[in-house]
């Protein structure tokens, strides 16, 4: 078995530097790529925290390493405002603004293997950055995994309780996070479905780097939603739910994918699994769903362009030009 590769680049928006963590199985070979996986993180941590993260007495935590394993070439980003990215004065970080971190990190996942398409992975609000990246950019999603996804909000505990704060969200564009924050994510949907170790693992990986982040999604998910119309993913799309995850209901969830358009979609439910899936107990099923739906063969039949056409029918059907 090989060594797991590893290096940084960065990404500018603008004026801002995004960080950026890559990691594959062996030196990566650019005549022969792997495909991209690329993973989107949420609202609270930083991507190499999130999806690379080391747990004392454990080694099998990272989701870039399981995945690299597996054999993707897998890169995440710190949005602005978290981790090791920049962050400028009042910026809140929207939904909308995680979109245009993307773009500019696909720019550099462009020039360093010359995929034009990768697959995307993306967690909480970072699925819903995802779901609108997929929205602006079809082109560059191959397919995409929905984890811990949101659509309308409506009957979703985490967001009744979070809402009971919207003016702390929307009346500042930080706010801050400490050891019993993060404690918190992991008990708040079912105590248990976690690892006590995961916790503190993650305080200690991202209090190195900050002790605020932007309320910015935080803001959305509490006041703006929806903030996608399904309509508009048209590529492959795997929706991925924990059993115990308050985030939204299976009911939310279930309208959002009966309206995606393109018929290669999955929905699965992850029993014994709460919010995070990568830091879950279970997160080996999680695993297993994903990279099922990524490494999908090609269809055989030959009735391919004709559903392609269908997805556009469906679309001006739903009101989509």
């Amino acid at each position: 078995m090989s060594e797991i590769w590893s290096a940084a680049y960065t990404a500018k928006k603008g004026d801002v530097v995004l960080y950026m963590w890559r990691k594959h199985e062996g030196t990566p070979i650019g005549a022969a790529p792997r495909p991209v996986l690329f993973l989107v993180h949420g609202s609270s941590f930083s991507g190499p925290s999130g999806f690379d993260l080391a747990v004392p007495g454990h080694d099998d935590y990272s989701l870039m390493d399981a995945f690299a394993r597996r054999g993707y070439d897998v890169w995440t980003v710190d949005h602005e405002g978290y981790g090791r990215s920049g962050w400028r004065e009042g910026y809140r970080a929207t939904i909308k603004d995680g979109v245009d971190d993307l773009r500019a990190a696909m720019a550099v996942v462009r020039e360093q293997t010359g995929l034009e398409s990768c697959f995307f992975y993306g967690q909480s609000s970072g699925a819903l950055r995802l779901a609108s990246f997929a929205a602006a950019c079809p082109e560059s999603c191959a397919r995409i995994v929905l984890d811990a996804f949101v659509w309308t909000g409506e009957g979703a505990p985490t967001l009744i309780e979070r809402r009971r704060k919207l003016d702390q969200w929307t009346g500042s564009n930080a706010r801050p996070v400490n050891r019993a924050f993060y404690h918190s994510i992991f008990n708040r949907d079912l105590p248990g479905t976690s690892d006590p170790a995961v916790p503190d693992a993650l305080a200690d990986a991202e209090l190195k780097l900050c002790d605020k982040v932007p309320t910015g999604t935080y803001a959305e998910m509490c006041a703006n939603l929806p903030t996608v119309d399904p309509l508009d993913v048209v590529c492959p799309t795997l929706i991925l739910r924990g059993e115990h995850d308050g985030i939204a209901t299976e009911e939310d969830l279930y309208a959002f994918f009966t309206r995606l358009p393109n018929t290669d979609k999955q929905f699965s439910i992850i029993e014994g699994q709460a919010h995070v899936s990568p830091l879950g107990l279970n997160r080996r099923r999680f695993w297993h769903v994903m990279d099922g739906f990524l490494k999908m063969p090609a269809r055989r039949d030959p009735y391919l362009r004709e559903d392609r056409d269908k997805i556009e029918a469906r679309r001006r059907a739903g009101g989509r030009a």
